[in-house]
């Protein structure tokens, strides 16, 4: 591949061919800020909200918190990376150590949300999984300060094991001056494969480094997608044991069960969904299977998923949340249309319901990880 710097001021130098990828990768960088800004926004109001309501350090919370953080870092990496692709675009310089290090920056915010995601979906399924004890074998929770200790175990281990796996990219990749192999095309746009695969290193170290980044992001990808199946698997079995057990269960603590179901479901559908493209991108570029057509299909797709993680999540959260809303106030006007004795619990359900955010009562503040 041909060394090539995009830009206004040398479109009359460029072959036909060359002029058509500038035009193409121009579409992806602005596809790339859109989605990237929305999840910025995205993921800025679940941090917010979490923050305003000072439910950030409870346990049914905490994944999802961090989880909306490393979106957030990862829809600014997005975002900066497209910002210096404009700038790239009117002044090229021929420097690629801004993208090399911005790339790996962005696969540590990436990995860690493989792995935040793979513990927000464990979180679910074990609250899933605590209350049908509960109501089951009548158990009292007494595995919550166990689960609330491994759960700030698997904070900080989602947390750590990103950077040790970069450190080598960053390390290295510097010091052998790797992103001189960026300095050719889009450096700055996605999970930059590319050219990382396809161009010849003055080091050896430079290509390996290559191959091990794509290794990690293929790897780590696969083993969280395993790793969150299992959990909806078993999510979906405990669910309908739940559905078929014997009992009495109210509607309030129905509508729980089911924002738990349908996050255990939605969470890995989006992870999936905005991951996928890319996984299969890097796939296509690992194997070296030169084709144009899929390869631009891909870049689009990856565009409008990848960067929109944060965004996706938001979306599933909010859904979520007023699906449980309705819920409740369903089950409040079917109050009125039973017994005196069943009507009498009108006053109990209306308790329950999200008046004013400063009058939610707190002991369904956080009762489950969708619940802020």
């Amino acid at each position: 591949m041909a060394p090539f710097a995009p830009g206004a001021t040398i479109q009359e130098f460029l072959l036909p061919q060359d002029l058509e990828r500038a035009q193409f990768f121009a579409v992806i960088h602005w596809i790339q800020a859109v989605t990237a800004t929305l999840s910025i926004m995205g993921s800025s109001s679940i941090i917010g909200y979490a923050l305003f309501q000072n439910t950030a350090r409870s346990p049914e919370v905490r994944p999802l918190f961090y989880l909306s953080l490393s979106d957030l870092f990862l829809g600014l990496c997005w975002l900066t990376g497209a910002l210096l692709y404009s700038r790239e675009t009117s002044h090229p310089t021929g420097e690629g150590s801004s993208c090399y290090n911005l790339q790996a920056t962005g696969q540590i915010f990436y990995v860690a949300s493989f792995l935040y995601t793979v513990n927000y979906t464990w979180q679910l399924y074990t609250d899933l999984k605590v209350k049908f004890n509960q109501h089951v074998h009548n158990q009292m929770p007494q595995t919550l300060s166990y689960t609330n200790h491994v759960g700030r175990i698997a904070i900080i281990f989602s947390s750590l094991i990103p950077i040790l796996l970069v450190v080598p990219v960053l390390g290295l990749g510097n010091h052998f001056q790797c992103f001189q192999n960026l300095t050719v095309e889009h450096g700055c746009l996605l999970l930059h494969m590319e050219n990382m695969l396809g161009a010849r290193s003055q080091h050896v170290t430079c290509t390996a480094l290559c191959l091990y980044s794509t290794g990690v992001f293929l790897v780590s990808f696969v083993a969280s997608f395993l790793a969150i199946l299992i959990l909806l698997i078993r999510a979906r079995t405990l669910y309908k044991r739940f559905v078929n057990s014997t009992g009495y269960v109210g509607d309030q603590q129905w509508a729980m069960l089911k924002v738990v179901e349908q996050g255990v479901l939605l969470y890995p559908v989006v992870f999936f969904c905005c991951w996928g493209p890319a996984f299969i991108f890097g796939v296509v570029k690992l194997a070296r299977m030169d084709n144009t057509s899929v390869s631009m299909a891909l870049y689009v797709l990856e565009a409008l998923t990848a960067s929109s993680q944060g965004f996706l999540n938001c979306a599933v959260y909010g859904w979520t949340q007023h699906m449980f809303h309705c819920v409740k106030r369903q089950a409040c006007r079917d109050v009125d249309t039973q017994t005196p004795l069943l009507r009498s619990q009108k006053r109990f359900y209306a308790s329950t319901l999200p008046v004013l955010p400063q009058t939610v009562a707190k002991p369904f503040s956080a009762p489950t990880t969708t619940v802020l």
